[in-house]
């Protein structure tokens, strides 16, 4: 079998991408190095006193939340002061997260614009089998055409998988679909192929590819007890119902799903743009010591317990976050890793939700090749727009943007690494 990074395992109802291998460059030019983006919305934003570092430069002290992520300290710049301009305090910011269109908070005459991930997509999309992903845990998206109509999200990890393995007939998907229910594996399907694919690599590579392969298995193993659990009926008890009713969202298990999903859609090369909006309701999360809804929290109005219970909901967010980095920094890519060419923006609509207030957003910029370990503080009231930091990451894609939404540049302090 030739391999090239194109080379995909086939067969009824499966195709199946490969990783970048060493062994994809014998003999050929190797191409430049893709680069991705990957951007995170957490919509209840982040309690600002365990965020914000209290310095700013490379010295900066941590703060409880960002030690989470203390062993990405060089691979993050944590970022404060910026936000929208003429986005004003309401949960409806959410529509202008990636646009930056003004005022969606007066929803008479509002249009939206196109969002950050479409206006890479329009350029760099065709690149790959799916121009962009659009990923949600709770239905609504992050994404909007040119025209300002909403881009429908992805919200159910199992057909996003079948989207980005299975193919051919209906008869013949449904087929695999069956299969995978019953436990078993797309690998089973393509293991001839495999074990071809292997014989004609190196040994790093062969361990590679079990690597990957293991991670397809492991996920195809967790959607189908997912799916195990949804079609099972809950079970009846003549108990009066409590006060604070039974709630079954997993906040966490649904964002390492997705996490995991982006990063083998990534690792494959399927996609180089994904949006993910993560948890924010009012259903409790089944969280060790919560007992409320995360919205309910968010407006916690200074009560101790409230925030007790906030911060453990948000430590459980940033835990999978730095899940996902170690994903990405151990997924080894043409003499680097895929945090090397992938920029992920973590941020929120809101900088606190308390107040719904719109300013001073908590942000997170790690991999893609910038230059991190800083944090980079800018005044609330005198900052550049969020849409500067926007136009930094599309040049960092290669997309020679020189304007983005409300942007007058790119974002100052905040450089390429050599």
């Amino acid at each position: 079998m030739q391999l090239n990074r194109r080379t995909l395992l086939k067969a009824a109802g499966v195709s199946l991408a490969l990783p970048w291998l060493e062994s994809f460059a014998r003999g050929a030019q190797v191409s430049a190095t893709p680069r991705r983006m990957v951007c995170v919305c957490t919509p209840l934003g982040l309690h600002p006193p365990q965020f914000f570092p209290e310095t700013a430069g490379r010295d900066y002290l941590p703060s409880s939340h960002l030690e989470i992520l203390k062993e990405f300290r060089d691979d993050v710049t944590v970022i404060s002061g910026l936000s929208h301009p003429e986005v004003g305090p309401s949960h409806d910011s959410i529509f202008s997260f990636l646009t930056a269109a003004p005022h969606p908070e007066i929803r008479g005459g509002f249009r939206n614009s196109i969002s950050l991930d479409q206006f890479a997509a329009e350029r760099i999309g065709l690149e790959t089998r799916h121009p962009s992903l659009v990923l949600s845990c709770e239905g609504f998206s992050l994404s909007w055409t040119r025209s300002g109509a909403i881009v429908p999200s992805d919200i159910f990890p199992s057909r996003v998988f079948a989207r980005l393995f299975l193919e051919g007939r209906p008869d013949e998907v449904a087929a695999q679909t069956r299969r995978l229910r019953a436990g078993q594996s797309i690998l089973d399907t393509v293991r001839g192929q495999s074990k071809q694919v292997e014989r004609g690599v190196s040994t790093d590579d062969r361990a590679k590819l079990d690597e990957y392969f293991t991670s397809v298995r492991e996920l195809e193993q967790r959607l189908a007890r997912a799916e195990e659990w949804s079609r099972k009926p809950k079970p009846k008890v003549e108990a009066a119902p409590p006060v604070d009713s039974p709630n079954g969202a997993d906040l966490v298990g649904r964002a390492r799903l997705m996490f995991d999903l982006t990063h083998l859609a990534l690792q494959t090369d399927s996609t180089r743009l994904v949006t993910l909006l993560l948890l924010g309701t009012s259903a409790v999360p089944p969280i060790e010591g919560v007992n409320m809804g995360h919205h309910d929290l968010s407006h916690h109005g200074q009560d101790p317990g409230k925030i007790k219970q906030l911060l453990a909901v948000e430590r459980a967010k940033l835990v999978a976050l730095a899940e996902f980095l170690k994903k990405l920094k151990t997924t080894e890519e043409a003499g680097g890793t895929l945090l090397d060419t992938t920029t992920v923006f973590f941020s929120s609509n809101l900088g606190n939700a308390s107040t719904h207030s719109t300013k001073n957003l908590p942000i997170l910029l790690a991999g893609g090749g910038f230059h991190h370990g800083q944090h980079l503080a800018f005044h609330p009231d005198n900052s550049p727009p969020l849409s500067n930091l926007y136009v930094s990451m599309l040049q960092r894609l290669g997309i020679p943007a020189e304007q983005f939404g409300s942007s007058t540049g790119t974002l100052t302090g905040l450089e390429f690494a050599s």
